[in-house]
């Protein structure tokens, strides 16, 4: 029992190092009974999870910078420290999420081709019209899914530019201006932070629409 586990850890040590080729990973992956359809599913769980902890992390970031514009006296420099921080967590954090949209992107690609070569070997042709039936349909769908996704990925970049501008505003004029300046700044950064919110809820519940579908 334990040899099966080591060999087991082992394959799928291999897997990772061939992760770069996509021809050799999804061969290793299927000697594992890992087919492309099982992959996608995962990496969307992954997308959806990252998106997650994305909207968390930026509406830490708005808390953070609300506390910044109520400032009343203290160390200015600890305050930007803590929001430079925040902002470089959500920086990293939306650097996470466009990665794991990428990797779903890759593999869907991967089985959308292949499943539509593989209509050619049906030899019946019923058979071969309800499996491209639900290839379009399963196109459509992860179509609709990928769209929410990258609007969500949009919507990151006017949030990061706003902390952004702010942050540098801060450590150039630490002193009670640059605080004013911030102020005036709350308003429009609430809203792109909630509009951002809002477009990765939409993408999240995509996301679990298409892998309840994809998992029936």
């Amino acid at each position: 029992m334990k040899k099966s586990s080591i060999s087991l850890s082992l394959l799928f040590l291999v897997a990772i190092m061939l992760a770069g080729c996509s021809s050799a990973y999804y061969k290793t992956m299927e000697n594992f009974g890992v087919e492309k359809r099982d992959i996608l599913v995962d990496r969307v769980e992954d997308a959806r999870d990252a998106q997650d902890d994305a909207s968390e992390q930026f509406a830490s970031a708005l808390e953070q910078f609300r506390s910044v514009v109520n400032f009343d006296g203290g160390d200015l420099e600890e305050v930007y420290d803590r929001l430079n921080s925040e902002y470089e967590e959500s920086r990293d954090e939306a650097a996470e999420v466009s990665e794991r949209i990428d990797e779903v992107e890759s593999v869907a690609e991967d089985l959308f081709d292949e499943w539509q070569d593989e209509l050619a070997e049906f030899s019946r042709a019923d058979l071969r019209r309800n499996s491209e039936s639900l290839l379009k349909d399963t196109r459509r769908r992860y179509e609709q899914m990928m769209k929410a996704m990258r609007r969500a990925e949009g919507s990151m970049e006017p949030v990061l530019e706003a902390f952004q501008d702010q942050v540098l505003a801060l450590k150039h004029n630490l002193n009670a201006r640059a605080i004013g300046a911030l102020r005036n700044e709350l308003d429009s950064i609430e809203r792109e932070t909630a509009r951002l919110i809002a477009e990765m809820q939409k993408a999240i519940a995509e996301a679990d629409s298409f892998i309840q579908s994809m998992e029936q």
